[in-house]
Parts: structure tokens; C-alpha cells; sequence
């Protein structure tokens, strides 16, 4: 039977630091893509096309640069601490410039520049908090790395959820806030390096392997492409997600509450998802998630305009399952790493890799499909155009998972 730590034991652990630590970096992440244009199109004017172009340009930098922050971090691991201490800096600093200081050079310069210090520590801290995470869960024992993933994932979706609804909540209190948000995370971030002051220095670490162990083992090229696989599916739906819910629900009012719903969802699943894998297996339990997910984006393909209580369950559901991806993959994979590569940093520099692609991919491909099949954000769309969208936010995604259920089906995932 499996045993679970007391309270004592768990703060004693440094878990929730891991867990208060990833809800930073996800309140640096995804809710950037949602707040920042929206406040550069209605406080200076920019146009929704410059920014889509600085946001894919940004994204293609991320794609570039995360495999060579992967060799950098297993380059500098005895220092992780003040790395990671001046990249926190630098993220909290990159969010002040993007929102609290009015831009001195032209808005959409500005925006780039902020965006790009943001997303670059950002994308070096993930590099550096997941490889810790291998040595914390090297720590921990039996089952070390789910117990890891379950606190670290459930924390980061508390925090995007947080980091969404932030400036909504802040609204009534200050005609900035965006500017509050932006201070609110400065701080955070300050006690966040504090909670982890000791982590970071932990024993635990590993000799550097390079790229080249991992690019020969087969069971680690597998999983990196169940990974590229398995999130495709949020990339698209992310993507298309406003446009769903605006053109094909008739619903723009309810967008904010639906988003939430679905990263609460996942934050709810991310730990009762790794409970049962602790019990029953990972393999059965993500095979388990992915068919839920199917089910639901099934039931998305046949919503039309007024159906937002059965989109709800879908925003439910789909919540739930992403709670098992963004938590049973990384600690199969890191625990993988543990024996391949153990110093961990250059595996989810690949990692990171993978989960970049996907967003890029499905900004370049899908919205000029939808712009190629008639599709228009702005006006009235006829029942093919509906049809388009339900079809790339719905089938896409089935599909995507499939493939990804096929490869996670025939991979021995025992030794690892």
C-alpha cells in the first residue's frame, strides 16, 4: 500500500516551496498571451496584427533558444542559485517594464523588449525548476517523482488561474490594473526566491551528459514526441479557444469565467490524477486522461450557438485531463532522465522544446486555415465557416490524441 507524508513531513520536504515557486513561473506564462496585447491595443493603439507578429516572432525565439538554455543550465548547475536568483530578477523586472512603465520608445518596441526578458527567464527558470525537480525527487524515494509533479503542476495551474483572473480583481480597487498585477508578481517573486533560498543548492546533482545520451535512448525520443503529441491538442484549443467561444457559442461575455473553469479543473485533477497513479499505475491512468479528453473535445464538434452549459462541461472535462498531462508526462519523463541523463537540465531544455513548437505550429497553421476557409473574427460567419472552426478546435485535438494514446500504448514505460 502506498504511504503518504504527514503535514509535518511534507513542509519538511520543501514541496510546497516547488509548489508556491511554480505558481510564479505560470503566472509568467500563458496569461502574458491573454493580458499584455489586450493592454497594448487599448491604452496605446497598437495593432492586434503588429502584436500577433511580435508574439510568433517571440515564440520562434523561445524555440530556438530553449535547447541551448538546456546545455547552458547543465553547464552552470553548481550555480543554479544565482542563476535562477538574477532570471527571477530579470522576470519580475520584464513584467514592471511591460506594465507598470509608460514605454520611452515607440509601444510596439517596447512590447517586444519586455516580452523578450520575460519569456526568456521565464523559459530558463522552467529549464533549471524541472531539472531541480529530478534531484528533489532522486530525494524523496519511492514515487519521488509523481509526488514532485503533483505539487509542482497543481501549483502552476493555481497560478495561471490566479494570473488570469488577477486584473479583474484589481479592476475596482485602481484604474492601473494591469500596473497592480504587474507589482503584485514583483512581490511574489521576492517571496518566492526566498521559499526556495535552499532548494537550489541541494545535493543531489548530477555530472552534465549532453544532448547525445538522450537523442540515442529510444524510450526518451518516444516520450518527447508523446509530449509534442500529447500537447498539441492545448496549443490548439488555446489558439482557438476565444474564437469558439465568441463565433460558435455566441458567448464573448462568458469567455473570462470559461477559461477559468477550465484551469481550475486542471488544478483540481493534477493531484488526484498522481494519487491514482501512485495506486493503480502511470501508464493505465494517462491512457485513462487521454480518453476523457477525447470524449470531451467529441462533444465540442456538435455545440452551437447558446449551448455554454454543455461547453462548460467540456471546459470541465478537458480541465480534468490536462491536469494528468501536465503532470504524469514530465514525471515519467524525468524519471526516465534520472536514469539516462540525471542532471536533467538538457532533457527538458528538449522538453521545453517540444511544448514551444506546438504553440507556434498552431498560430501559423490554424488561424490561416480558418482566414482560408472563410472564417471571419469580426463578422457574421455562414454554417460552413462554424463548421471549419468546430472542426479544428474539436476533430484536431481527437485526432492529436489518438496518435498520442497509440504511441503511449506500445512504449514499455516499467523501466521507467
Amino acid at each position: 500500500m502506498t504511504s503518504y507524508a504527514g503535514p509535518g513531513e511534507t513542509l519538511k520536504s520543501g514541496l510546497p516551496a516547488f509548489s508556491f515557486y511554480a505558481a510564479l513561473l505560470a503566472a509568467a506564462g500563458l496569461p502574458i498571451y491573454i493580458h499584455a496585447p489586450k493592454v497594448y491595443v487599448d491604452r496605446y493603439g497598437v495593432s492586434l496584427a503588429a502584436l500577433g507578429s511580435v508574439l510568433f516572432l517571440l515564440r520562434l525565439l523561445d524555440v530556438v533558444q530553449d535547447p541551448l538554455f538546456g546545455r547552458l543550465s547543465e553547464r552552470l548547475r553548481h550555480h543554479r542559485g544565482t542563476v535562477t536568483g538574477i532570471a527571477t530578477v530579470l522576470m519580475a523586472l520584464g513584467m514592471l517594464a511591460l506594465f507598470a512603465v509608460t514605454p520611452p520608445v515607440h509601444p510596439l518596441l517596447w512590447f517586444a523588449f519586455a516580452l523578450a526578458v520575460v519569456f526568456s527567464s521565464y523559459s530558463l527558470l522552467t529549464i533549471n525548476f524541472y531539472a531541480q525537480g529530478v534531484a528533489k525527487a532522486a530525494a524523496l524515494g519511492a514515487n519521488g517523482h509523481l509526488k514532485v509533479a503533483r505539487w509542482r503542476e497543481t501549483g502552476a495551474l493555481l497560478g495561471v488561474a490566479l494570473a488570469a483572473m488577477a486584473p479583474s480583481v484589481l479592476a475596482p480597487l485602481t484604474d492601473r490594473p494591469f500596473a497592480g498585477y504587474a507589482l503584485g508578481f514583483a512581490v511574489a517573486a521576492v517571496l518566492a526566491l526566498y521559499a526556495m533560498r535552499d532548494a537550489w543548492t541541494a545535493g543531489g546533482l548530477q555530472a552534465t551528459t549532453g544532448f547525445g545520451p538522450i537523442l540515442r535512448d529510444a524510450t526518451l525520443l518516444r516520450l518527447l514526441v508523446i509530449a509534442l503529441l500529447n500537447a498539441a491538442p492545448l496549443a490548439v484549443t488555446s489558439t482557438l479557444f476565444l474564437f469558439f467561444v465568441d463565433a460558435r457559442l455566441g458567448a464573448p461575455e462568458l469567455d473570462g469565467i470559461l477559461l477559468l473553469l477550465f484551469f481550475l479543473s486542471a488544478a483540481a485533477g493534477a493531484p488526484l490524477w498522481s494519487v491514482l497513479a501512485e495506486r493503480v499505475g502511470t501508464k493505465p491512468i494517462l491512457v485513462a486522461a487521454m480518453l476523457l479528453a477525447i470524449v470531451t473535445f467529441a462533444g465540442a464538434f456538435f455545440l452551437g450557438e447558446g449551448d455554454v452549459l454543455w461547453f462548460a462541461l467540456v471546459c470541465f472535462g478537458s480541465g480534468l485531463a490536462t491536469g494528468a498531462d501536465l503532470t504524469l508526462l514530465p514525471a515519467i519523463f524525468a524519471r526516465r532522465l534520472e536514469i539516462v541523463s540525471p542532471s536533467g537540465a538538457a532533457g527538458f531544455g528538449l522538453w521545453s522544446f517540444m511544448s514551444k513548437f506546438t504553440l507556434a505550429f498552431a498560430a501559423v497553421v490554424l488561424l490561416p486555415a480558418l482566414q482560408f476557409g472563410g472564417f471571419d473574427a469580426d463578422g457574421v460567419n455562414d454554417d460552413s465557416a462554424l463548421r471549419l472552426l468546430s472542426l479544428l478546435y474539436a476533430g484536431v485535438p481527437c485526432v492529436l490524441k489518438l496518435a498520442a494514446i497509440a504511441l503511449v500504448a506500445t512504449t514499455d514505460l516499467k523501466e521507467t
